[in-house]
């Protein structure tokens, strides 16, 4: 047991995956934030968060040179209402304070590292390829193949396959578009700033992304073949984007990644989305099996909590017992046999510990809020 964040991460981590059972438990922020100026002292230069990678752009933009407005980039840069936890506002801020200190190669970076998506919606994909064909300078029309907007957002377009216009003739277009722009960009890539070229090629990434995911939600299957699909392909998306992050920021220094649990753990997912259970890879399940020991997992766990009326673990879970051990935080990488909480309510995003989660992490931080 210890509070050294340091003495669990080896030195051939490259990616550090942090969980939170909870987006709305604030003390895991809170805790991020306390621990990483440890971790950026001993080499680590980015953040990646459960956001999305296109909305983080200007994110990122602020925290390396000040681009816009704290207020700005936290309502336009954070999608699932991300910007409106203060633990992002404190680290955004700190993250913009610590750069305009230091010389550009040492500064610290955000990306985020979701697609442009919920599970259950997922909007066109026209503004994203009509950025690269602009960028490009292309002449490509993409009006009469997209339509209406509204035809891809509606929440049937994922849910109903008989409404989805995944499958159609004109997506299958865009798709091949698309991945035309992408060779095009690569060839232009000697002529245009690295910077500008990254940018294009993230937006591509992301109309991409909303037309393979739309393929997937024109399939008719059963709902209970349906969800666990669209689930792993969001968590499949991430993944991509993990990779490509690692790729951007290998010389610079390793990257810690912050998201709920169930998207970082290596042992497979579980989750009830309405009257199923559905099983899933999540993004750093992928992740792990492609980079080894250079991907470690640190799982979160909470005892008890005012702010989602969490109560005090019942005796004999998991969380009981890592409670008894730690009078505020701490991390472990030892846990003893105990059993699954009970279910808690499922509009507080709370998923407690068991035994799947703890054999797919390397490292479990209990905080005690009582």
């Amino acid at each position: 047991m210890s509070q050294d964040i340091n003495a669990f991460v080896p030195s051939s981590c490259e990616l550090l995956g942090w969980g939170e059972p909870t987006h709305q438990e604030p003390a895991f922020a809170r805790l991020r934030n306390e621990l990483l100026p440890r971790l950026v002292e001993r080499g680590f230069r980015s953040v990646a968060l459960e956001i999305d990678r296109v909305a983080a752009l200007a994110v990122n933009d602020f925290v390396l040179e000040g681009v816009g407005t704290l207020d700005e980039v936290l309502r336009a840069g954070f999608s699932h209402d991300f910007g409106l936890l203060d633990g992002n506002r404190q680290l955004i801020a700190w993250m913009r304070e610590y750069n305009d200190g230091h010389p550009a190669p040492e500064r610290l970076s955000l990306h985020g590292f979701d697609a442009p998506m919920e599970t259950m919606s997922a909007p066109s994909p026209r503004t994203y390829l009509e950025y690269a064909r602009d960028r490009l300078g292309l002449d490509v029309d993409f009006a009469e193949l997209v339509g209406e907007d509204e035809q891809w957002s509606r929440v049937e377009a994922v849910m109903d396959p008989a409404t989805s216009v995944g499958a159609t003739a004109e997506a299958d277009q865009l798709r091949v578009i698309a991945d035309d722009m992408l060779t095009t960009l690569h060839a232009r890539s000697p002529e245009m700033p690295r910077e500008e070229w990254l940018r294009v090629k993230i937006h591509l990434g992301a109309a991409l992304d909303l037309l393979r995911y739309h393929k997937q939600c024109a399939r008719r299957l059963a709902p209970a073949e349906r969800l666990p699909l669209l689930t792993a392909t969001r968590d499949t998306l991430m993944a991509q984007h993990l990779i490509d992050i690692r790729a951007i920021e290998a010389r610079r220094g390793p990257t810690l990644v912050y998201s709920h649990n169930l998207h970082l753990q290596r042992s497979p997912s579980t989750m009830a989305m309405g009257d199923n259970e559905v099983t899933f890879h999540s993004a750093g399940a992928i992740v792990a099996s492609l980079l080894g020991e250079r991907y470690r997992v640190i799982a979160s766990s909470l005892g008890t909590s005012a702010t989602i009326e969490l109560p005090e673990p019942e005796a004999g879970t998991y969380e009981s017992l890592l409670q008894s051990q730690f009078c505020t935080w701490g991390l472990t990488t030892e846990v003893a046999p105990g059993r699954k909480r009970p279910p808690f309510n499922p509009m507080r995003g709370y998923f407690p510990i068991d035994r799947t989660l703890l054999d797919g992490a390397d490292v479990v931080l209990h905080i005690n809020t009582a």
